[in-house]
């Protein structure tokens, strides 16, 4: 029997989790005839080892596993791999295929066009050479990742017509959302359109609405926003595209400009790194108790239920 194994990150958030899972079922009942489940790296349960248990214990021996992860940092090119292998080595008679990541699709430049379309059309018409787009990532420690956001950034300003287009992110590295927004304060557009590159909501997309509106007090300018990616048919068709990829074509990602595996200005010190997870403190802290393999109870279990998690 084969399944397919999406492999999310994981939120302190109850209704990025609930995105997430609203994700799953779409693909249930487009894959009818697999046994499609999910894990999540940290946060929320089940982690991976839970959902391969369960897959496994259903008679599965075949998982196509597929990173719903947007942009190859950390997560994608170290932390997922590690546990996917980890975990074959667990189960002789399991065959576990890693999938790519989303990354840059025409699917998801389409559906980023349809986001900053909905945003405008819900605002006063303006030529949007009088605007600039704002590409808003979670940030990461991998220049690899972080320059996709770029890339995705001059496609869609290149490609809608934006007066500049530039990048934020909203962590780890910069330019930080709240250092860039006074900047751009100064350049001579009448309105900017933020679009916060996430799948779904979550701890951090709150942060980036509460940092625009806020400086939406001070500025003169007009400043709207996007909603994340979502369960959008057009997200559908990206995994699709990863499924098809893992299972009868290529999926390797790009590898030339990994700081794992090719010296990168700055990062020189990172190739050849051990390839280990480093998400062992806060694996599945905030999981639900009624979605754990055993119905057993636990020390911990009992200690969850004194903390309210």
């Amino acid at each position: 029997m084969k399944g397919i194994l999406i492999c999310g990150h994981g939120s302190r958030d109850p209704e990025g989790v609930d995105g997430f899972k609203t994700l799953v079922a779409l693909l249930q009942k487009r894959y009818p005839h697999r046994m499609v489940d999910y894990g999540f790296l940290e946060f929320s349960h089940p982690v991976y080892a839970a959902a391969v248990e369960r897959m496994y214990l259903a008679g599965v021996r075949e998982i196509t596993a597929i990173p719903a992860i947007l942009f190859a940092g950390g997560h994608a090119k170290n932390d997922i791999p590690y546990e996917m292998n980890t975990l074959q080595s667990q189960y002789k008679d399991l065959k576990i295929k890693l999938g790519r990541h989303i990354g840059i699709t025409p699917s998801m430049l389409q559906l980023a066009q349809q986001l900053i379309e909905q945003s405008e059309a819900a605002a006063p018409a303006l030529d949007r050479k009088d605007a600039c787009l704002l590409l808003v990532g979670r940030g990461t420690s991998d220049p690899d990742a972080n320059s996709d956001v770029a890339k995705m950034t001059r496609m869609l300003g290149e490609g809608l017509g934006f007066g500049f287009a530039t990048t934020a992110f909203i962590g780890v590295t910069q330019p930080l959302l709240k250092d860039l927004l006074p900047v751009i304060d100064h350049l001579p557009y009448k309105r900017i359109v933020a679009l916060p590159v996430f799948l779904f909501t979550g701890v951090l997309l709150k942060k980036i609405y509460a940092q625009l509106d806020e400086f939406s007090n001070v500025s003169d300018k007009e400043i709207i926003y996007t909603r994340s990616f979502e369960c959008n048919e057009l997200l559908l068709q990206t995994i699709d595209e990863r499924i098809r990829e893992a299972e009868e074509g290529n999926p390797n990602m790009n590898c030339q400009l990994c700081k794992y595996r090719t010296q990168i200005i700055g990062f020189e010190e990172e190739v050849g790194k051990e390839q280990v997870g480093h998400h062992l403190a806060v694996k599945g802290i905030l999981f639900e108790e009624d979605e754990k393999i055993s119905d057993k109870t636990t020390v911990l279990t009992k200690v969850k239920k004194i903390l309210g998690i």
